[in-house]
């Protein structure tokens, strides 16, 4: 279920399926001597080598391996196994997991949605009435304990995020909800039947919600889980749940076994690192790097100076730096390649429906005229991406189908069209500067987490908005995240990115009133039925109208106002090709990567 995914840089957090069609989105990169100032052609190393686009398969392609150890910079910390529940959700552990953990399906560095066919066979519509996909699993598949790989592994992913079972806290229940019936015909074959056409469903059962059923069976004392249902037992379902919801987080080796290509076989909490050995048992191509060390760089300026002395081989940053870019353009007389593109991830401001004074409509619009996006992108990101522009779309990216300019009107417009607004709304300017209304300053905090570039943004925001009479605070929270700060709403807007696959429907957690991931309270009934429209479509065209009109009303509220694309920012040495996928990082592929003569 690829879940929105919240995270300390660039993300969008992960929730279920957002398909429009299975490969929208799909921005190479820049390379040669353009613009972006790439040492080589970076959007050639998009694709797998051993993937088959025609077939919609992904392998890994049998090539060499080599001891390394390959030492790669990420923004943030790794911090849980089971990354879907909502106190865990972040792109820092979907970096490293997606090489510990196999799901369904891989997608390479255009965004293309492909079967995994290292661990999976099939995956396809049996029946249209009722709506039935049918997963054939590949023989012989197996955990790094020897376990095997089966039909129950995706048993317990669909009832732990199916929604109907309270005891599993999972931070989205998105496509797994539509599930009515999930069951194994045998240990290879897996059947789910829904109660509704879901076009998404190659979404569902990635890499992120594929964990051990044997290892919870082990810990719980239930001998089989898919003899237990959301009607089982109570005493048997907590136990179930708070094992699956609890049990995962941080790193131990007894209860976090691999299934993909690479295992964990150490993490140091205080120096924020994760070794990654190969998988013994794994079942695909053996070769790449023999051990991979993925650190975590607060300060993405470091993250560059480190690979330029040596001390690191991979940066991977969603923290787009100028300062860290120049550094890392200039380093191709050592050999260092540097790439930029845009991510299906975007960065943006939700504003809080519980707080007293963006409850008035009037005052989030004045906030939206205040807030120049172009100075933003101009002072940050120029030297990172140089045609990078703001984002006038909460569900689409420029390029894809169904993407419409729905901002650029409302944002922007100046410090005196936000005066008018409030005005017109019974606001006063004070003796401070600063507007009122009912005894109530305008005065608002923007909480995030500790990221320079986050500063920055408020700073320059918070000049535009005094401007117009409107107080910003700066929240720097280096736990906005891991801390729950951002879960809980306990905040007056928050910045951070979103970050998803390509399947729309992930969406729909954030904005649907009381969506699992719908951290700002915002309730619309149109939106909610354009959702449901969508979700009900049986055609890509009938779910892009309906998405479109999501879009459109979420526009309108003023709940959300989002910033740009984030560009994915990356340079190596020492590895023949390295890509940045735009939501699983730059390790999707490290099983192919292979050490440069």
């Amino acid at each position: 279920m690829r879940k929105w995914k919240a995270a300390s840089a660039v993300t969008v957090a992960a929730a279920a399926a957002l398909v429009l069609s299975a490969c929208s989105g799909g921005s190479g990169g820049s390379g040669g001597t353009d613009q972006n100032g790439s040492s080589t052609d970076i959007k050639s190393m998009a694709v797998g080598k051993a993937e088959n686009a025609q077939a919609g398969t992904f392998k890994l392609a049998d090539v060499p391996s080599w001891n390394g150890p390959v030492t790669v910079g990420i923004d943030d910390t790794f911090s849980a196994y089971n990354n879907v529940t909502p106190d865990t959700n972040t792109s820092y552990n979907i970096y490293i997991i997606n090489q510990v953990l196999s799901g369904s399906d891989v997608l390479d560095g255009n965004n293309k949605v492909l079967r995994n066919a290292d661990v999976l066979d099939s995956w396809d519509v049996t029946s249209t009435n009722p709506y039935t996909v049918t997963y054939k699993i590949h023989p012989g598949v197996k955990w790094s304990d020897g376990a095997p790989w089966n039909c129950k592994d995706y048993y317990l992913a669909w009832l732990a995020d199916s929604g109907k079972v309270k005891d599993f806290n999972a931070v989205s229940t998105t496509g797994y909800d539509l599930i009515d019936k999930a069951e194994c015909k045998d240990d290879l074959t897996f059947v789910t039947t829904y109660k509704q056409p879901y076009t998404d469903y190659k979404g569902l059962f990635d890499n992120g919600v594929m964990l051990p059923a044997h290892i919870l069976e082990q810990q719980t004392g239930i001998p089989d889980i898919t003899k237990v249902t959301p009607t089982s037992d109570p005493a048997i379902l907590k136990k179930a749940g708070d094992f699956w919801t609890n049990s995962w987080k941080g790193f131990d080796a007894k209860l976090d076994p691999a299934s993909g290509p690479y295992m964990i076989t150490a993490y140091d909490e205080n120096q924020k690192s994760v070794t990654l050995e190969k998988n013994p048992n794994w079942v695909g191509a053996k070769g790449g790097p023999n051990k991979i060390i993925v650190r975590a760089f607060s300060d993405t300026k470091a993250m560059a100076t480190a690979l330029q002395n040596g001390e690191i081989q991979v940066v991977a940053s969603t923290q787009p730096d100028a300062t860290a870019a120049d550094t890392l353009k200039g380093l191709s007389a050592q050999g260092v390649v540097y790439g930029s593109a845009p991510q299906l991830t975007y960065e943006h401001i939700d504003l809080n429906y519980k707080n007293p004074v963006l409850k008035d409509e009037a005052a989030r619009k004045a906030l939206f005229e205040a807030i120049d996006r172009k100075e933003i992108t101009d002072k940050l990101l120029k030297e990172v991406q140089s045609d990078v522009t703001p984002l006038n779309s909460l569900l689409y990216q420029p390029g894809e189908a169904g993407f419409q300019d729905l901002y650029s009107s409302k944002a922007g417009q100046g410090a005196a069209a936000a005066k008018k607004t409030l005005e017109a709304d019974g606001w006063t300017l004070g003796a401070d500067g600063i507007y009122q209304k009912n005894g109530q300053r305008f005065s608002v905090k923007i909480s995030h987490n500790n990221n320079a570039r986050r500063d920055q943004t408020v700073e320059i925001i918070q000049s535009q908005a005094k401007a117009a009479g409107i107080e910003v605070k700066n929240d720097n929270d280096p736990a906005f995240f891991s801390g729950g700060h951002l879960s809980t709403g306990n905040w007056d807007i928050a910045l951070f990115g979103w970050s998803s696959a390509p399947f729309k429907s992930q969406t729909v957690p954030i904005f649907q009133s009381g969506g699992s991931q719908n951290y700002q309270a915002l309730s619309d009934p149109k939106v909610d039925q354009a959702f449901q429209a969508a979700l009900g479509a049986t055609d890509d065209a009938a779910a892009t109208k309906a998405y479109q009109q999501a879009d459109q009303d979420l526009a309108n509220d003023y709940a959300s106002l989002p910033l740009f694309a984030t560009p994915s920012m990356w340079a190596f040495q020492g590895i023949d090709k390295v890509y940045m996928q735009s939501y699983n990082g730059a390790l999707w592929n490290a099983g192919e990567w292979e050490q440069k003569k």
